[in-house]
């Protein structure tokens, strides 16, 4: 290993539904993190290992930060963005374009107290109609002197992301590689498993129900070339079930073949997919069933 070999952690940090984990899978050029248009999509920590020749550079996609819910879920997403924050090397701080909230403020507030060097990432800027209110809008953010470069681009085009991937690297430590140059990420299969049939249900049911579900693997196990999975959907309302299962089992039955041809792809097996809804009454506020269905450890 050379003395010019860099290698740290980059932590991707922002409100709800910015394009942080379409920024990752960017990156990466491949599906790390789960994607859909609701917040809370995200509700852990989740690496993404790029390996170069010269570099390593390790991003920690992180779940939105929310500064007006107060219960056990989100307080354990709220704890994995700040666990996310102890010795990183980078923080990227990804906003929408031409777009400023109180989310946004809660999240710099928070950075302003880090030593870290902050990228702020203004992205979607794809679907800016009036491309020239952009630069007023990087100027306004950049006076505030809180960043060390202002990019703006698009995460889902790749849009100025070589540049983003420039200014990361250069403030990035000389070091020896943490992880094998093979490696993409530090969850197992049965974690993604899951995920993905989160994934499907979070993209195709309405505004609430994604919030109040969770997925757990209880059966992950390969014979004969098949994988078997058996999963089970908990949600905290009987007419919540009655939702996803759909009439006829429809709703199920769509999330389940959609996040099985996902889940083939990345584990390269055939795929067996069983999957239940189970209730449990308020879960979300429940530390007890936040911690069995896998949100801390």
């Amino acid at each position: 290993m050379d003395n010019e070999f860099r290698c740290g952690y980059i932590t991707i940090v922002g409100r709800p539904n910015v394009g942080k984990s379409t920024l990752l899978n960017s990156l990466l050029d491949q599906k790390i993190s789960i994607t859909s248009r609701k917040p809370q999509t995200t509700r852990w920590h989740i690496l993404g290992i790029k390996s170069e020749k010269n570099h390593q550079a390790i991003y920690v996609d992180t779940p939105g930060l929310l500064d007006n819910k107060n219960n056990a879920l989100t307080r354990h997403m709220r704890k994995e963005v700040l666990n996310s924050l102890d010795r990183v090397d980078v923080v990227v701080f990804v906003i929408e374009s031409l777009i400023w909230t109180k989310e946004d403020e809660f999240v710099l507030d928070l950075l302003g107290k880090q030593q870290t060097p902050v990228i702020l990432v203004i992205n979607k800027i794809d679907k800016i109609k009036n491309k020239d209110k952009l630069l007023p809008f990087m100027e306004m953010l950049s006076k505030t002197g809180k960043f060390t470069d202002v990019i703006p681009m698009s995460a889902s085009k790749k849009i100025n992301m070589q540049e983003l991937e420039r200014s990361v690297l250069s403030r990035l430590p000389r070091a020896a590689a943490e992880y094998p140059e093979d490696q993409l990420t530090d969850r197992n299969e049965r974690f993604y498993a899951g995920e993905f049939i989160r994934e499907k249900l979070m993209r195709q049911l309405g505004d609430e129900i994604p919030y109040r579900m969770a997925v757990t693997v209880e059966e992950f196990r390969l014979k004969n070339n098949l994988l078997h999975i058996d999963a089970v959907i908990w949600v905290e309302k009987e007419g919540q079930k009655r939702i996803i299962i759909g009439k006829d089992g429809i709703g199920l039955k769509k999330a389940g073949t959609s996040a099985r041809k996902d889940m083939e792809v990345m584990f390269g097996h055939r795929v067996h997919l069983q999957t239940r809804v189970k209730v449990k009454k308020k879960w979300t506020d429940d530390m007890k069933a936040v911690k069995q269905f896998g949100y801390i450890n």
